[in-house]
């Protein structure tokens, strides 16, 4: 199991860095990678709002059941887990602040964060096909 923990740094965006536009049934999220494994422990602490088609992605080195919380992140978010295999494995809402554990439910490589009801207002469900991930993290 793998666990993620947030510091509270105060920003408005993510850091700059490299972004990908990932397809998800024909919409399109532009996301901020995290690949490294300080910028997946960062991830979207701090971020007080994100463009209404901007998230974050967390790209892990080999898939495993993944946990999130949201201890340090003011935002309402919306997580999916996806598989080596490009497809969903589950989609969770978060609150912010909360330390709830969210698991993904299955075998992940990939974690995708967006505003609260991103997925849901794009349809997209368990078993939905992402395009345009990049390869598994090196470390």
């Amino acid at each position: 199991m793998s666990f993620v923990a947030f510091v509270l740094v105060a920003q408005a965006t993510p850091a700059p860095g490299e972004v990908v536009p990932l397809t998800f049934a024909g919409t399109t999220l532009r996301a901020h990678v995290a690949d490294q494994p300080e910028e997946r422990s960062r991830g979207l602490m701090g971020v007080t709002e994100l463009a209404p088609d901007e998230g974050m992605i967390f790209v892990y080195p080999a898939p495993r059941e993944l946990t999130f919380w949201m201890k340090d992140t003011p935002s309402p978010l919306s997580i999916a887990y996806v598989g080596a295999d490009g497809r969903v494995v589950s989609i969770s809402d978060m609150q912010p602040f909360d330390t709830t554990l969210i698991l993904s439910r299955g075998a992940a490589l990939y974690a995708v964060e967006a505003n609260q009801g991103w997925f849901a207002a794009h349809q997209i469900e368990v078993g939905a096909l992402v395009g345009g991930l990049p390869g598994p993290a090196k470390k």
